[in-house]
């Protein structure tokens, strides 16, 4: 174990980020963008490949997606007007197994989006070792301003034009920003209607338990964040009971995360959403903040009701806490939120929510922050669950569910650790050399075809 002093002072001289010093680059003919995502996430990684000594023809196989798949397709409106929808799928690697990621529906889905989401997932499931390699997928709408019907002809419109390219046993979708357990059952019923066959309704997870989904899926991200501060925290002299925290999103893995973080003993003083931001110095009702967002789609209105203080973005920021919580989109903490931040640790729950550029103030002030391969497995794992229980058709109970997620992330945890002891890096960086370990590994073991 690494002691608080080690832990600050690797932070503080870790290697810079956004070096673009790999060959592969120039081989590959790829950009040095500083402002493209999917660059910056490849950039980290071969980063980490390099201090790991990775095989050099490995680079280059995870430099890019092994498959990038773009789709449009016509869906009938309410209105009685057709309207052109654009889609993706993104196959990063299938080393480990089959391609496994989110399916997202946002207004900003874009290619390179996918992509960086695609690359990480690969490194996810590496990292907590479940067979899995990488994948993500989207569609370019905005969900919110969709009706029921219409999100269902969108999904079902979707399924039609890529089912050829998925399937149990090759592509696993699952929810993302936008996306939920019913989504998953119009897009598992589809499929199941196009294609038939033994275990087809295994094609997606997150799917709603009555349907196939798995006990626990629902909390599995939001959970195994909070699996992770158990594990880290005493680290760098915290614990969650008496602990303070902010967080940035209040959806799905932003409102589990904190309901859970209150219920280990911790408080959750500052929540701030697209619809505004509230504050409580001694600790926001998480349960009630939860309903509140259930019902009025965003925390905003929640000092209506007595129960805490409205604030703006910049206050939200600037608030001291123990540990911060970006559960919302990517690259929401640039240069300026790193330097209003006034926290100890960053849990990343969602991904890829710091800029390289932020990630260097944020390191160099000392700051820990817990990479989103780890703090954000939870959901792949329990997804894991839940194709395995689908395809041997049996049934976990909750406890069963819980102390297995529990395991795969506490076990991530101390890879992540040893990488760092081992390497003298950041703690991304660790977990990308964690990840790449295992890859390398076994592309060691299968050769390269043919």
């Amino acid at each position: 174990m690494m002691s608080t002093t080690t832990m600050a002072k690797a932070s503080i001289l870790a290697p810079s980020r956004q070096h673009f010093g790999s060959r592969v680059f120039d081989e590959l003919g790829m950009e040095r963008d500083p402002d493209n995502l999917y660059l910056q996430t490849i950039d980290a990684v071969l980063h980490a490949a390099e201090v790991l000594e990775l095989p050099h023809h490995v680079q280059l196989i995870l430099a890019q997606p092994k498959n990038e798949i773009m789709v449009h397709f016509p869906v009938l409106m309410d209105d009685g007007e057709y309207r052109l929808f654009k889609g993706y799928r993104v196959q990063h690697n299938n080393a480990l197994g089959p391609y496994k990621g989110g399916l997202r529906y946002h207004p900003h889905v874009s290619l390179d989006d996918v992509k960086s989401l695609a690359c990480l997932m690969t490194m996810k499931c590496s990292l907590v070792r479940i067979p899995y390699g990488g994948g993500k997928g989207g569609i370019k709408c905005d969900p919110r301003s969709l009706s029921t019907d219409e999100l269902r002809r969108v999904t079902r419109r979707f399924v039609s034009a890529i089912a050829p390219q998925i399937g149990p046993d090759y592509d696993i979708p699952a929810p993302d920003v936008g996306t939920n357990a019913q989504v998953m059952a119009w897009f598992a019923d589809t499929y199941m209607n196009i294609t038939g066959g033994r275990d087809a309704h295994a094609v997606v997870t997150g799917k709603p338990v009555d349907f196939g989904g798995s006990l626990g899926r629902e909390k599995a991200t939001g959970q195994g964040v909070i699996d992770v501060l158990a594990e880290l925290l005493p680290e760098v002299g915290l614990t969650i009971k008496g602990a303070s925290a902010s967080i940035l999103g209040y959806g799905n893995v932003g409102s589990w995360a904190g309901k859970l973080w209150a219920e280990r003993g911790g408080k959750v003083t500052a929540v701030y959403d697209h619809t505004g931001g509230v504050y409580n110095a001694q600790g926001l009702d998480t349960l009630a903040l939860d309903e509140h967002v259930k019902k009025h789609g965003g925390v905003g209105g929640f000092e209506k009701e007595g129960r805490a203080q409205a604030i703006s973005a910049d206050e939200f920021y600037r608030v001291k806490v123990d540990v911060f919580i970006p559960a919302a989109l990517e690259q929401m903490i640039n240069t300026e939120r790193a330097n209003q931040l006034d926290c100890k640790v960053v849990a990343e729950a969602a991904n890829a929510p710091t800029t390289p550029a932020g990630e260097r103030i944020l390191l160099e002030r000392g700051v820990e922050i817990l990479p989103a391969i780890l703090c954000s497995a939870g959901g792949v794992t329990v997804s894991y669950f839940e194709w395995v229980q689908n395809k041997t058709h049996v049934t976990w109970d909750i406890e069963r569910v819980d102390e297995e997620l529990n395991r795969h992330m506490v076990l991530a945890a101390r890879r992540t650790q040893l990488a760092r002891h081992r390497f003298g890096v950041d703690m991304r960086t660790a977990a990308y050399i964690a990840a790449l370990e295992q890859i390398g590994k076994v592309y060691a073991l299968r050769g390269i075809f043919p």
